[in-house]
């Protein structure tokens, strides 16, 4: 990939992360187009553009980030969720949505980058997917509830452990969900842009650890 193609595509990247119409589809359109056809390097790659979007995520949300843990490192008592301040139960609920993308990557990784290599009718049907979700959720008018719930956070977290799918939006599959679910749409914008930054961050981690131990296994 030559220094133009990249820049190129995280244009698009950059473009495309904050609307619901999966950055990661267009990413292997654009990649497609490049003739960039290794599943395995394109999703490293897009993990890297994305963990930019989360440095940036974390730039604009500061403010509900530092609210989060001042309420986590206050005093309170635990007896129950209820009896929990704001901060602290939205972290609970942060934690919970992480539990399926968390399975998703132990368990399926090599499955999803072979998805990522699979060329573009998995992306243009997923595409179609997201589209139709977007469209549902649209029309659909549940009674709206003012906070999200656990319960509700734990779906939202499924949605976005299947938005791992190429063309499949992240951002659009967890706030159709929660809208189906009757959550406000303000409140699930900021909640499914908090949401990723977790595990975005932990597959970082685990690239650097993976390209790390093949620098090693190479000078040996």
């Amino acid at each position: 990939m030559s220094w133009l193609e990249a820049l190129i595509l995280g244009i698009l990247q950059s473009l495309t992360e904050y609307l619901p119409v999966s950055s990661s589809g267009h990413l292997a359109i654009g990649q497609a187009l490049f003739g960039l056809d290794d599943g395995a390097s394109n999703l490293t790659f897009t993990v890297l553009l994305h963990v930019a979007t989360v440095l940036s995520t974390l730039v604009i949300l500061w403010k509900e980030i530092v609210w989060i843990f001042k309420d986590l490192f206050t005093k309170q008592p635990w007896s129950s969720y209820q009896g929990l301040n704001g901060g602290t139960k939205y972290a609970i609920n942060i934690l919970i949505s992480m539990i399926p993308v968390a399975i998703v990557g132990f368990f399926f990784k090599d499955k999803v980058e072979e998805v990522f290599g699979s060329g573009l009718l998995i992306v243009g049907i997923m595409l179609l997917v997201t589209a139709s979700l977007l469209a549902f959720s649209y029309f659909a008018k549940p009674r709206q509830k003012e906070n999200i719930s656990p319960l509700h956070a734990f779906i939202i977290g499924i949605a976005q452990a299947c938005a791992v799918m190429p063309g499949l939006s992240r951002s659009g599959s967890t706030i159709a969900t929660g809208l189906l679910l009757g959550n406000k749409k303000e409140k699930l914008a900021q909640f499914s842009f908090l949401m990723v930054i977790p595990p975005i961050l932990g597959e970082a981690l685990l690239d650097v650890k993976d390209i790390l131990l093949a620098d090693r296994k190479s000078v040996v």
